[in-house]
């Protein structure tokens, strides 16, 4: 090598660790926040480039499921429910969707009975865990992010995803209140951590539901990016009317209309996204 020249050195280590993270869940107790909505475009967007995605909605309400164009009212024996109560293998659920790259596992009511049912099963919090694990170590699945939406509460289900996930991405609304709810959830990740999953980390922060128009929205920002600094996405979700339409045709805002200013900034949240799992270079 010529004097002055430089070589670009890939840290394979911080490489290797960063293509382990592949289970994320999307998480906020609080409901209303763009929780389902992020989920769907985030895979929607991951899929467009290229990136085999598997959904697993683990809300009862299952908007993802009806978000990504699958009912909610099918037979409980097709669901995640089914999984987490014994009855089948993780595999035996999945299903495709309409979008090249995308899979899903739906999501219904019965699910919310789980937590009752499951009283006497001492590693109940770890189910999740254990079949993702499954999926993970077969080369037939090779999904390159698993993406968990979790149900608007700190309940059981939530506590099995925070377990099973490698790391978390956090929408946060700019709206009154948001920071202190944010706080309770950051407590609970860090019992989370301390007791049951020490790996987990939080990837991001996505601001949501932001109106330029109203102060409180940029007061809010502000605070976030004071106090968690990097973790906070620069990508910022609008309130957006095509947003909220777009469930309703059972499609993502990516699909149903990409020019509008929702799609903009979830195709610009999905290169960030992307973004945080390149190899970091050095110089030498």
């Amino acid at each position: 090598m010529e004097q002055g020249e430089t070589t670009t050195v890939i840290n394979l280590a911080d490489l290797r660790k960063k293509m382990d993270k592949k289970i994320i869940s999307i998480i906020n107790q609080k409901g209303g926040v763009g929780k389902t909505t992020t989920v769907i475009n985030l895979a929607a967007g991951l899929s467009m480039k290229g990136k085999k995605i598997l959904v697993i909605d683990l809300d009862p309400q299952g908007n993802a499921t009806t978000g990504l164009g699958l009912s909610n009212t099918a037979s409980s024996d097709t669901t995640i429910y089914s999984v987490l109560n014994g009855n089948k293998q993780i595999s035996e659920v999945i299903q495709h969707t309409s979008f090249e790259n995308l899979n899903l596992i739906t999501s219904n009511v019965d699910l919310s009975g789980l937590e009752v049912e499951t009283a006497g099963d001492s590693r109940r919090a770890f189910k999740l865990k254990d079949e993702l694990t499954s999926i993970l170590n077969d080369s037939r699945a090779s999904y390159d992010y698993i993406l968990i939406d979790c149900p608007p509460s700190l309940s059981l289900l939530t506590i099995m995803a925070l377990v099973a996930s490698d790391a978390l991405v956090v929408p946060l609304q700019t709206e009154f209140f948001a920071l202190e709810g944010l706080t309770q959830l950051m407590k609970t990740i860090e019992r989370i951590k301390n007791n049951l999953n020490p790996e987990l980390s939080i990837r991001g922060i996505l601001l949501t539901m932001y109106d330029r128009r109203n102060k409180l929205s940029g007061e809010v920002e502000k605070e976030a990016r004071n106090y968690f600094k990097e973790k906070v996405y620069q990508s910022v979700v609008p309130r957006n009317v095509r947003l909220s339409e777009a469930p309703s045709h059972g499609v993502p805002v990516l699909i149903y209309d990409k020019t509008c200013p929702g799609s903009k900034s979830y195709f610009s949240f999905t290169e960030e996204f992307l973004n945080q799992d390149k190899p970091v270079e050095s110089a030498a």
